[in-house]
């Protein structure tokens, strides 16, 4: 119990602030799991689009058990992602957060959570040691959850902003393109970038065998293994099969052990007009000024993720989820391309050119 002198020294109005704080996010920390189940289990995919439900109609729609989805459904209801009418006792999912939920793909990031918690006796140790935690000694929800969450923004802003941003990319992928995007997971980026640009030929690599086999996977349920050829390969050593028109860095760069050492390779890969995109966490320059809540998940994941992930490489630069663009710009002159600009942002993602 806390002493008369102790309390006597705190100010009431701040802690009391900083309790509601607390309790709002013990909500939230208790309420994803909810969410990875709801996903699981389809209930927001069954509820968007039919009116209020009560919790056997939805149980019914998705042969679920009342009783648990009933308790599912008032704790979602407590966090604002459904809405109750209490003269009819029925839940009903707006059109907002279906959309958010559904085809936002929202639930992604909450598989990234998930596996956080899991992983946290991992973490914990390597706080002890020093030492790093590779991405494939993750829980499988990170691979999966990393994929879906980071997708929909791909979607929305490779094609239409990013790519067309950088100078003299978008004819050359017309034409017929040579493409590597390295630290390519599940081949989002890839796939879409192939779908868009069917004369293009586009390698992707990755360190992580069970994600390129995913890849693959894919890539040959979409027919475009004749187009896209996925390899298990690091950043460092991926095969520069002639030289590249483009290669492609989707929020890996700083994840990795030695990211001078990867840029280094990527200028020896790139043909002499070559053009490298780099897409990176936003972040600003000075820690401060990402003490918001976006910097806050981003410097979450990076104690959890990215910083353990470099550690276990070799260097272990660890330059963190929230770098920002001056060392970036760093990394990329020290191997030695001469020319670096940033040619989009959007609230979750800095895009950077860099050429020889």
């Amino acid at each position: 119990m806390p002493t008369s002198q102790q309390l006597s020294a705190l100010d009431p109005s701040k802690l009391d602030a900083f309790m509601g704080k607390a309790v709002m996010d013990m909500g939230a920390a208790m309420h994803a799991t909810l969410v990875v189940i709801g996903d699981k289990l389809g209930l927001y995919k069954a509820m968007a689009g039919a009116g209020p439900l009560t919790p056997a109609e939805l149980a019914a729609k998705t042969n679920t058990s009342e009783r648990y989805v009933r308790e599912w459904l008032n704790a979602n209801a407590a966090s604002g992602f459904v809405t109750y009418d209490a003269a009819s006792r029925r839940f009903e999912l707006p059109p907002e957060q279906a959309f958010a939920l559904n085809e936002l793909d929202l639930p992604g990031a909450y598989h990234i959570i998930s596996a956080c918690f899991k992983d946290e006796p991992k973490i914990t140790q390597a706080f002890r040691t020093g030492e790093g935690v590779g991405w494939h000694e993750h829980d499988a929800n990170l691979f999966f959850g990393t994929e879906r969450f980071f997708r929909p923004n791909y979607q929305n802003n490779l094609l239409s902003s990013w790519i067309p941003a950088l100078d003299g990319v978008v004819d050359k992928l017309k034409r017929g393109a040579s493409v590597a995007d390295v630290g390519c997971g599940h081949g989002a980026s890839t796939i879409l970038m192939a779908k868009a640009f069917a004369k293009s030929r586009f390698c992707g690599f990755d360190y992580h065998s069970g994600s390129i086999e995913y890849a693959r996977h894919v890539a040959g349920r979409d027919g475009l293994l004749d187009q896209i050829n996925f390899e298990v390969a690091s950043s460092k050593s991926y095969p520069v099969n002639g030289g590249y028109d483009f290669v492609t860095f989707f929020d890996c760069l700083h994840d990795m052990g030695d990211p001078t050492g990867a840029a280094g390779h990527v200028l020896s890969s790139l043909k002499p007009d070559g053009t490298w995109m780099i897409v990176e966490p936003f972040a600003n320059d000075a820690p401060e000024q990402n003490h918001n809540p976006v910097g806050r998940i981003f410097y979450s994941a990076s104690t959890m993720i990215c910083t353990p992930a470099s550690l276990a490489q070799e260097v272990g630069a660890a330059l963190g989820a929230q770098a920002g663009e001056e060392r970036i710009r760093g990394v990329v002159q020290a191997a030695g391309f001469t020319r670096f600009r940033r040619v989009a942002e959007t609230p979750f993602n800095l895009v950077f050119e860099a050429r020889p």
